[in-house]
């Protein structure tokens, strides 16, 4: 397995997927971070990792600033922020009958959040020449299917933001992906899915973050990663074929 080092900042980290990603980079060497609002399954995970927890609501922009500049007094400039947080947004009711609020609220945590995690971050990786940032997309973003009107088109924007800055940070050196864990048991999916739904495997997800932050897959950035149905190590060896055939992106076809 890949080791690093550095600091990684996961949001959302205090369960599920994110958890598990906090666990994998704090295995793999680094100095982790975990961020959520509620502050008690944080500290379980920190304690567990020998990481730190810092309360954030990352939709807010006092919150995300002070958040990343805690984690910075504690443990050094962030290398890695993994954008993990985020709502379903499940909706009971038609859509014309939703709460117009708790229907926005799914940008402002799964989309705004995200970017102001990345604005918090990115001036500091720029001056230092160093850097990367991971955002965790869902396939709901372009399967088919979904009765939803927020979740699905919150992925599919964070997809699009995530390339858009890709692209503005590829002069600077910082490579910018989302990635898609699958369908993962998690308490966000609890009772959502048949039990013999295709679930993927919860390892699947952190191992692919450990090798997006180790460097090797840079050539990647801007593009979507599945952590099931894509293997990584594949992508890597054909990442120039992949830059030169706009591969592993959403588009339309025409």
């Amino acid at each position: 397995m890949v080791e690093l080092e550095g600091v990684a900042l996961v949001t959302g980290g205090g369960r599920g997927i994110g958890a598990g990603i906090a666990r994998e980079l704090a295995a793999a060497g680094m100095k982790v971070a975990v961020s959520a609002r509620t502050l008690e399954q944080l500290e379980e995970v920190a304690e567990e990792i020998g990481g730190v927890a810092v309360v954030a609501d990352v939709s807010s922009p006092g919150d995300a600033e002070a958040m990343v500049a805690e984690v910075e007094r504690e443990l050094g400039p962030i290398d890695l922020l993994v954008n993990n947080a985020g709502v379903a947004g499940w909706e009971a009711e038609p859509a014309w009958e939703a709460d117009t609020d708790e229907w926005w609220t799914v940008f402002h945590v799964n989309v705004l959040g995200a970017y102001l995690c990345c604005r918090a971050v990115v001036p500091g990786m720029i001056e230092r020449g160093r850097g990367r940032i991971v955002n965790t997309g869902s396939g709901a973003g372009y399967l088919p299917g979904l009765r939803t009107t927020a979740y699905g088109a919150s992925k599919a924007a964070l997809f699009r933001m995530g390339e858009g800055l890709a692209l503005q940070l590829e002069p600077y050196g910082i490579p910018v992906f989302t990635i898609s864990p699958g369908l993962v048991k998690t308490a966000m999916n609890e009772g959502r899915f048949p039990e013999d739904a295709p679930w993927t495997p919860p390892e699947l997800a952190p191992q692919l973050v450990r090798v997006l932050a180790s460097g090797r897959a840079d050539k990647l950035t801007g593009r979507y990663i599945h952590a099931e149905h894509d293997d990584i190590e594949d992508l890597i060896r054909r990442a120039d074929e992949i830059v030169e055939n706009d591969l592993n992106a959403i588009r339309l076809q025409r």
